[in-house]
């Protein structure tokens, strides 16, 4: 017998006929003899229509009151899980956020997980019930609605997952597992058996949209074991997993691509100590995230050339920022633009490697593509190209490294 966490996402739950379907995944499990519980989303769409009619009444909407609207849809799809269950004579309860509790800090419209309390949910689950969970909301400690953002409830499954002490959390979604790439670009991609908790963050900090960031950080930091896999197919998905569980490691797992940049460079500012602060700490106040930076520094060594990205939905704030803050900056010039895509390769094989690095410059160099910007971590290298060689670069690296299916 396993404890299992099962998620299943607003297109798994999009009306009556895919509840059911669920509920009878579910009891597939429970008939296995397993613990089970489930944690779902609101139906598909519905977060943004409620999203959609609190700025309608209210554009500078109190938060907290936003929080108590859109976690409405998770209580909907909960209930109805609960009832399509019972239908089927599998013992099952519904659960709201705060009935559990799941505890948050009070950091509404975003909040954190800080402590779920399974006393009441260990004891269900091990007399033979399904606890259905509604994702994406907890409570604060001043007993307020609170929800964990956009993609929540992936995060809730986890932290649930972790705290019941569960052998396994499968997300379940419109996809069969995580790809090498996005296989609407290369149509070679392939699935991935298993995938380290390191690669699958870059993943989805760098583009991949199966996994939302933070519930990948929550699995590593308590080793919760994650699969990825379809809603809609039998077929095996994609493991999460420690890098130990993996004997033969890929130097580069994944192809990942991230349209949503925009790129800002101030010419001929002073190379002088505190320049960079006086560029990125107004951004910080300003909540605005920067990505790559790349500094240029002249022959003379008194000016420089600063280039940074950041996301292309902050782009103009980011520019009044800085515009703002001309006088103090001093910069000559400012060239912008948003016609630009991050591309990344990604693979803990390259920490042994050598030339790994290369090999990418020297495949966007034979296609032609200009690298505007670049930066590394340990297990990954993004570059900066102008956005209409997107699917060129992804497919040619895809290729260069091996990923291609046979």
């Amino acid at each position: 017998m396993a404890r299992i966490v099962m998620k299943f996402g607003g297109t798994s739950v999009a009306d009556v006929e895919k509840i059911k379907n669920v509920a009878r995944r579910v009891k597939s499990e429970v008939d296995a003899g397993n613990q089970v519980a489930v944690v779902v989303s609101a139906m598909s769409g519905k977060t943004n229509e409620l999203v959609g009619w609190a700025q309608e009444v209210s554009p500078m909407y109190d938060a907290r009151e936003y929080d108590v609207i859109v976690s409405s849809g998770e209580q909907v799809t909960v209930g109805l899980l609960a009832m399509a269950l019972q239908s089927m004579d599998v013992p099952a309860r519904s659960w709201l956020g705060w009935q559990i509790p799941i505890k948050t800090d009070g950091a509404h419209a975003k909040a954190r997980i800080k402590e779920i309390d399974t006393t009441e949910l260990d004891k269900r689950m091990n007399g033979g019930e399904v606890v259905c969970v509604a994702g994406f909301q907890g409570i604060a400690p001043d007993n307020r609605i609170t929800t964990l953002g956009r993609g929540g409830s992936d995060t809730s499954a986890v932290a649930l997952a972790a705290a019941l002490n569960a052998d396994r959390c499968d997300i379940y979604t419109d996809v069969d597992g995580v790809y090498t790439t996005d296989p609407r670009i290369v149509p070679k991609a392939r699935k991935i058996e298993k995938i380290t908790y390191e690669e699958m963050l870059e993943l989805a900090s760098l583009g991949a949209k199966v996994l939302q960031t933070r519930s990948v950080e929550m699995a590593m930091n308590h080793r919760v074991r994650v699969q990825v896999r379809s809603t809609f197919s039998d077929a095996e998905g994609t493991l999460v997993v420690d890098e130990d569980e993996i004997v033969e490691q890929e130097v580069v797992s994944g192809i990942a691509y991230s349209r949503d940049e925009a790129k800002i460079t101030l010419v001929k500012v002073a190379d002088k100590p505190g320049i960079a602060a006086s560029i990125f700490s107004p951004l910080a106040d300003a909540n605005i995230n920067v990505d790559m930076i790349v500094q240029n520094v002249s022959e003379d060594g008194k000016s420089t050339d600063m280039t940074f990205t950041v996301p292309r939905g902050e782009f103009q704030r980011a520019l009044q920022v800085i515009e703002k803050n001309k006088d103090k900056i001093a910069y000559q010039e400012l060239l912008s633009t948003s016609d630009v895509t991050k591309v990344s390769i990604i693979g803990v094989g390259m920490r042994s490697h050598v030339g790994v690095a290369r090999k990418m410059f020297e495949t966007l160099a034979e296609k032609g593509i200009n690298i505007q910007v670049i930066s590394t971590s340990e297990i990954k290298v993004s570059v900066l190209i102008a956005e209409e060689y997107t699917e060129l670069a992804v497919r040619a690296l895809h290729t260069a490294y091996g990923l291609d299916a046979e």
